[in-house]
This record gives C-alpha cells, sequence and structure tokens, in this order.
C-alpha cells in the first residue's frame, strides 16, 4: 500500500528539506546544503502492486520555454514550468530509458518506443520523429547540425537536427553472455565521436559521416560483462577516461586511443571528468583518481549500493545510488548528506547554476535551490 503513498499529481513548495513522498513529517536537516523550491507529481496512476518504481531517465532545462523536461515511465514525457505547474505533456510508446536534450527552443527525446522525437519547447508539438526501431537508451548529443543516439543493442544513429533525416549509423554486434544494463552515450570532441560498447570495445567515429578513425579493446577475451557503457569524458588536457566493467578505468590519447593508464577496480558504470580529478562511480563505490597518474585520491565505499552518474553542483558531487541522493566532498570523499524523499533516485540530476532538478522513483520532480552553498574548490 505504500508503494502508492504521494503519488496524485500535485504541485507544492516546502521549506528547506519538505517532501510530499513520505507519509510521516519530513525530518529538517541543515539548511545549508539546499531548500525545496517547488515539486510536482507526473505520474496519477500507479501500476497495481508496484513494488519497486524506478525512474532512469535524466531530466533537462529548456532556458527558451523555462520549462524542465522529464520523461516517466508510463511513457510520458512533461514540461513543467518555473512554477512547478505541467506546461504540456506529450505521450510516447513506451516507459524511457533516458532523459531529453534541449537546444535553442528544441527538446530532442528519446523515446523507449524506439523513436527520436523533436518537440517544440514551449507547445510540446512535434517537429519531427525518427523511428530507429530500436530501444534508444541514452540522452541525446548535438553535433555539427547532426543529433546522435545510441540504442540498448548498439546501434549509433546519427541524424538531422533540421528536420531528423537519417545520415548515418554504426552497430557492433553484441556478444552472446551477459551484458550490464545501460548504454554509453558519444562524448564528442572536434568532430570526432567516443562512445563504447557491449563487446567492450571503445570507438572514436568521424562525426559528419560515421567513418571509424580507431577502435581499442578494453575488456579482453571473454563472453559476459565486457561492456564500456560509460559515457566517455575529456579533460583539457585530451585525456580521454572511459570504463570497461570488467578491467577498470582507463585514461587513453584521445587522438589515437593508446592507453595512458587503467586500474584494476572493476564494476564501473560512469565516469565525469572536472580539473584534474576523475571520478569513477559503479558497484559499491564511488572513486576519485588523479587524472594525469591514474593514483587514487579517495575511495567511498557503498556497500551493496551501486552508484549511478554523478553531477557538480556548487561545489558538491550528487550521486544518485537508487535510494537516495548522496552529497559527497568532492574533495575528500566525505558524504555530507544522504537525501531519500521516498522512493529514492535512480536518475542523474540536472544542474542549472544554483539550481538542481531531481527526478525520483515516485515520479516526483523536484526543483532545489543551492544557492547558499559556498562554492567548493572544484565547483
Amino acid at each position: 500500500m505504500l508503494a502508492g503513498v504521494g503519488l496524485l499529481a500535485g504541485c507544492g513548495r516546502a521549506q528547506l528539506y519538505g517532501s510530499p513522498e513520505l507519509p510521516r513529517a519530513p525530518r529538517q536537516p541543515p539548511v545549508e546544503y539546499f531548500q525545496v523550491d517547488w515539486w510536482k507529481g507526473l505520474v496519477e496512476k500507479v501500476p497495481l502492486l508496484e513494488y519497486s518504481p524506478r525512474e532512469p531517465a535524466s531530466p533537462v532545462y529548456e532556458p527558451e520555454s523555462r520549462n524542465v523536461i522529464a520523461q516517466t515511465r508510463d511513457g510520458y514525457i512533461h514540461a513543467v514550468g518555473p512554477d512547478g505547474k505541467v506546461s504540456w505533456s506529450f505521450k510516447t510508446g513506451a516507459p524511457a530509458l533516458a532523459g531529453a536534450m534541449a537546444s535553442e527552443g528544441v527538446v530532442f527525446a528519446p523515446g523507449g518506443d524506439g523513436t527520436l522525437y523533436a518537440l517544440d519547447g514551449i507547445t510540446g508539438a512535434v517537429k519531427w520523429k525518427y523511428p530507429t526501431q530500436e530501444s534508444l537508451a541514452t540522452v541525446p548529443v548535438l553535433a555539427d547540425g547532426l543529433v546522435l543516439v545510441a540504442t540498448d543493442t548498439d546501434t549509433v544513429f546519427a541524424v538531422k537536427a533540421s528536420d531528423g533525416t537519417w545520415v548515418w549509423q554504426y552497430r557492433r554486434d553484441p556478444p552472446s553472455g551477459f551484458t550490464i544494463r545501460g548504454a554509453s552515450a558519444p562524448k564528442v570532441d572536434q568532430g570526432t565521436a567516443y562512445i563504447g560498447f557491449s563487446d567492450g570495445f571503445l570507438v572514436a567515429l568521424k562525426v559528419d559521416d560515421g567513418g571509424v578513425v580507431w577502435e581499442k579493446s578494453l575488456s579482453g577475451t571473454g563472453t559476459e560483462f565486457l561492456d564500456v557503457d560509460t559515457t566517455p569524458a575529456i579533460d583539457s588536457a585530451g585525456r580521454l577516461y572511459v570504463a570497461s566493467y570488467k578491467n577498470g578505468l582507463y585514461a587513453l590519447e584521445a587522438d589515437s586511443g593508446a592507453v595512458l593508464w587503467n586500474t584494476s577496480v572493476g564494476g564501473m558504470t560512469s565516469v565525469l571528468a572536472r580539473g584534474e580529478v576523475v571520478f569513477a562511480a559503479g558497484d559499491s563505490r564511488v572513486d576519485a583518481y588523479l587524472g594525469e597518474t591514474g593514483r587514487l585520491i579517495w575511495s567511498l565505499p557503498l556497500k551493496d549500493k551501486t552508484a549511478l552518474a554523478p553531477v557538480l553542483a556548487r561545489g558538491m558531487l550528487l550521486i544518485p545510488n537508487q535510494n537516495a541522493l548522496l552529497f559527497v566532498d568532492p574533495t575528500t570523499g566525505k558524504t555530507r548528506l544522504s537525501w531519500n524523499p521516498g522512493r529514492g533516485i535512480s536518475a542523474p540530476p540536472y544542474v542549472v547554476g544554483s539550481r538542481v532538478y531531481v527526478l525520483t522513483n515516485n515520479a516526483y520532480l523536484y526543483s532545489l535551490d543551492m544557492n547558499n552553498v559556498q562554492k567548493g574548490p572544484r565547483g
């Protein structure tokens, strides 16, 4: 019965950390971390006897309309305005696996039905749609007039951002054994898209035509859990970071794919590079490494929890782990706060200045204000 508590769509304002998802009065942690500006419930009809709801699609802010775009497990795309009210909703054919991307008033949304949608950010009207016939699993990337998106069956599609016309696609054959849920989104830098695949390869592709620049095997031999599903990261020195689920974190030369260093810690599913530090998150831990040498700076154990893609906001590292959103000091790896508004958080938050938008597993969208937080040394 508790699965349905607080799921009636509603909007509200709360002081400090108030939450409509908890069936009891919320505890009030220190004010200096954030304040809840507003919240909005987005799923009205809860599946009967739903045991463990999960919302994997990260929200995104569309600046021209000032809407926050959120895709939910009932197959809808919602636009929520700055007042916390729904501006428009659009129904797709299936739950989304990844969030949307917004640019110049257009929302590019990967539908769980295998269709890439381009929607007007103000009205939600369809500008174009491209059916891929595969389940789209990554946030779209805009590069050189093209929209790039990857599927959970190891295909990358590139279509024109203006009208959705197909330009190229690249596909690898998945391995015969078990793979990890998730997919690598393309990371584009200087006309090259870097992307990992479930067969353990990292591939550099030309953005304009999909031609292979180089490819690198990072997981060795075998048939199971070879995945390179982390979206690559690149630092200012041109080092490319990516993790093999089997063989750990790699730093490579972006131009050639040559390996600079490699850790032996497996189970990593996401990376984030900032300044001279690269953060790696995954099964039961979050690590920080020195980008130049791969030296471990700190490691945060999470017992049996899985850390999902981290983001930086006002000098704090925000890490969803399905059960809660962790606020971690990026310089020490110490957890300062674990915020669970009800059923936990799986989708990476979206940060705009001091504002953080969070979609919870109960399909509540929160606007958090971190304006009072002092900016840390790595913020």
